[in-house]
């Protein structure tokens, strides 16, 4: 059994973030420091550096990070309301509750939006997207989430990727719950604008987003922004010119994200993080299906980063009953986001192990036991 590095104290998270983090990560955010100290302007510049590695980019293949204070709709904000310009057109893919929050926001700031909108369990259709796309060449921005937390479902951005890029199509992809669990290639795929956050599958704690941005993509969003602290290019020029922030940063966040980034390379890399995670879903979806429990997506679809379960159609079964004895043995659940059925939602990432999960089932049999008793 692998020994963690953890507060033993803590709550265990199974959620899709804020996630269960380690001892060593917390313990950064204890000291102070300026956010002008050279000390800090250097934590900044091996972030900006080592996250690019991740998505296996670099300055030198000409591709940028920007670090966006605020939760990670603020990275996806700035994103959406800098890269369209004034008559620019979006296309947004969307089978999940974060697709529906980028439509939220590209309309509140007045962006001509047209939509291919899928159920929740279903995944894009190449076709369809390519076909809208023939069909409109006014559109401009191509959108799309990676992993859909609604559901837990993953979808293919590297085939929607080569359609954006077919029909030269400005390619902006939420990572949110993905970027450093699954392995992706940004510049294979296509992506010129990928936002992730903090809190997810890197391990740090919430407090902001960034954006992994194609150079001759982000000079384009000069003077687009449509707010002041969320412009793109603003927060990029000052970082790049002065390393550092136009307005005052997390610096207790940022000194604990890199030593999240630390623990992930002495991890093995993401495909040594994303082999944990996949460890965790098989454990749980195996245990749930031994329990009862439905799994809302078909097996070819599900992701490992999060899972979806239906309600069991039973009289033992009360979510908030659920929930709350599960919380009270210090193991947290989500809840459901679907539109239509009734589902809640169980994560495999953050500092969780398989004895963790093991922990839960064991947990979510006795809660069954007692209540059929």
């Amino acid at each position: 059994m692998k020994k963690n590095n953890r507060n033993p104290d803590d709550k265990l998270l199974f959620t899709p973030g804020p996630l269960t983090t380690t001892q060593t990560v917390k313990e950064q955010m204890l000291s102070d420091l300026g956010s002008r100290d050279s000390t800090f302007i250097n934590i900044i510049a091996d972030i900006r550096t080592r996250l690019l590695r991740l998505g296996n980019v670099s300055k030198k293949l000409g591709y940028e990070t920007v670090i966006i204070q605020g939760s990670g709709t603020y990275g996806i904000e700035a994103v959406i309301s800098s890269a369209l310009p004034e008559g620019g057109h979006l296309l947004l893919i969307i089978n999940g509750a974060y697709g529906e929050r980028m439509l939220k926001i590209a309309n509140i700031h007045g962006i001509k939006t047209s939509i291919i909108r899928y159920p929740e369990n279903q995944i894009p259709i190449k076709n369809e997207i390519e076909s809208a796309l023939q069909r409109d060449p006014s559109i401009t921005h191509l959108a799309t989430v990676h992993c859909e937390t609604t559901t837990g479902i993953i979808n293919d951005v590297n085939a929607i990727g080569k359609i954006a890029s077919k029909h030269n199509k400005t390619y902006i992809v939420d990572a949110m719950s993905s970027f450093g669990g699954i392995p992706l290639d940004i510049r294979e795929t296509g992506i010129d604008f990928l936002i992730s956050s903090s809190n997810k599958c890197i391990e740090g704690v919430p407090g902001f987003s960034f954006v992994i941005v194609k150079k001759s993509k982000l000079k384009q969003t000069r003077n687009n922004a449509r707010t002041l602290t969320l412009d793109l290019y603003d927060q990029w020029d000052v970082l790049e010119r002065t390393g550092q922030f136009r307005f005052t940063p997390p610096v207790q966040v940022i000194k604990a994200f890199l030593q999240a980034l630390i623990e992930l390379d002495n991890e093995g890399g993401i495909s040594a993080r994303a082999e944990r995670y996949r460890k965790n879903f098989t454990i749980l979806s195996q245990g749930m299906s031994e329990l009862g429990f439905e799994m809302y997506l078909s097996p070819e679809h599900a992701g490992y980063i999060i899972t979806s379960f239906r309600y069991p159609r039973a009289s033992w079964f009360d979510f908030d009953d659920f929930y709350k004895y599960l919380s009270d043995r210090y193991l947290v659940i989500y809840p459901g986001k679907l539109t239509k059925d009734y589902c809640f939602r169980i994560g495999n990432i953050g500092q969780l192990y398989p004895q963790d999960i093991k922990k839960l089932l064991k947990e979510i049999q006795k809660y069954k036991e007692i209540k059929k008793a």
